[in-house]
């Protein structure tokens, strides 16, 4: 999606990026582990396959990616954007007859930042984007009945099981964005800074 193509957007413990070509590499790396390929239902890709994921993710006007930072990490200039890579969160307009629902997905790859409220913060941090940029009112998640942490914790974000398939192996959880919704997304986020990607990239470059 063209819309967050220079967007940075920086939390409390991490930073959103967009997924640029430069982070195909370590995605890719992240996406040859078994687990990570059962816990996001994915099918291994090369990485000529990934980087043409990453194009059409970046063009097509279904898909907003951005790629989690840890900001520790990311605050010292002297480390590369790419070893700061912790996850990325995704929203996918899944229905082409409403734009103000959308698919939520969150995966935190690197296991030393996991259960540490990354996720969480990350996706409060997309909800609000979706909801204030991109006008989403409700949203969807699919996630594999064996992966209770994600599923516990889009429950603690108020996310209510709409439905269960076994022949999928995953649960739907569910959350429309009414007034209350909309002004607990906007306090919880309401010190998040949102920044020019290229510029700030300079600015870390310079500071070496």
């Amino acid at each position: 999606m063209k819309i967050n193509e220079n967007t940075l957007l920086e939390g409390d413990k991490v930073v959103l990026v967009p997924y640029d070509a430069k982070h195909v590499p370590r995605y890719h790396e992240w996406m040859e582990s078994p687990e990570l390929q059962q816990l996001t239902a994915s099918e291994p890709l090369t990485l000529d396959q990934e980087n043409a994921m990453q194009r059409s993710w970046r063009e097509d006007d279904d898909k907003c990616t951005f790629i989690i930072l840890a900001k520790q990490q990311w605050a010292d200039g002297s480390v590369e954007e790419e070893q700061c890579m912790v996850g990325d969160v995704n929203i996918f307009l899944t229905d082409p007859t409403d734009p103000t629902l959308a698919e939520l997905e969150i995966m935190i790859a690197e296991p030393a930042h996991r259960g540490k409220g990354i996720g969480r913060e990350a996706t409060h941090m997309m909800m609000s984007y979706g909801v204030t940029k991109l006008g989403v009112k409700k949203f969807e998640a699919k996630i594999g009945l064996n992966n209770q942490v994600s599923v516990a914790m889009f429950k603690k974000l108020h996310f209510q099981e709409a439905s269960v398939c076994e022949v999928f192996k995953e649960v739907t959880l569910e959350m429309t964005v009414d007034e209350s919704v909309r002004t607990r997304l906007l306090e919880d986020t309401a010190d998040v800074k949102e920044r020019d990607y290229r510029q700030t990239c300079s600015d870390r470059r310079d500071h070496v």
